[in-house]
């Protein structure tokens, strides 16, 4: 298997193999380009948003200030927003769905690296889908991390830490993130 496919496959692989490291200067490359477009040129920030990503829904946006690693392992659905300064790290695919709202500074993480020092060395990481479901609300600088889902119609309060698996329809706090109280 290629480094990549180790990666997609959620096993073991080198961070540091040439071919990732070119797909992740492509990406930089391209967040590049769409942070010195003026904000009125939507057309090209389309354009560039459908050459970085793996899809993207009809009515979304991306905001200024956008980070991801390779961007092609990432899915947003139709009339979603994506608030200014997020960092997705998409060493594994993130999926967000439709009418999602991410706030300013949210952080979603795939990937992950060993406890012990010896393999942190070699390079040796891993990586775990995100999903994020339909008419999620991830408030301001919440972070969700490696292997989360996250159903429909939940929000996630400010600044928490989604370290486990919510369901559809609750408000989610704290860190680690708590279910608080289901949603009508």
């Amino acid at each position: 298997m290629t480094e990549r496919e180790k990666m997609l496959a959620g096993l073991p692989y080198n961070g540091m193999d040439p071919d990732l490291l070119a797909e992740r200067y492509r990406a930089r490359a391209l967040i590049l380009r769409m942070d010195a477009l003026v904000p009125e040129d939507e057309a090209a920030r389309r354009a560039a948003l459908e050459a970085l990503l793996g899809g993207i829904g009809a009515g979304t946006m991306v905001m200024p200030g956008f980070r991801c690693d390779y961007g092609s392992n990432i899915r947003i659905g139709a009339a979603s927003y994506v608030n200014f300064n997020c960092v997705f790290l998409d060493c594994a695919p993130i999926t967000l769905g439709d009418h999602c709202q991410v706030a300013p500074a949210v952080q979603i993480y795939t990937a992950t690296h060993p406890l012990e020092a010896a393999p942190r060395r070699a390079g040796i990481e891993s990586a775990h889908p995100v999903t994020v479901g339909n008419n999620v609300w991830l408030g301001g600088g919440c972070i969700v991390l490696p292997g989360v889902t996250i159903g429909d119609d939940t929000v996630v309060g400010a600044g928490a830490v989604v370290n486990r698996d919510l369901p559809s329809g609750v408000l989610a706090v704290g860190n680690p993130a708590r279910v608080v109280r289901k949603l009508a």
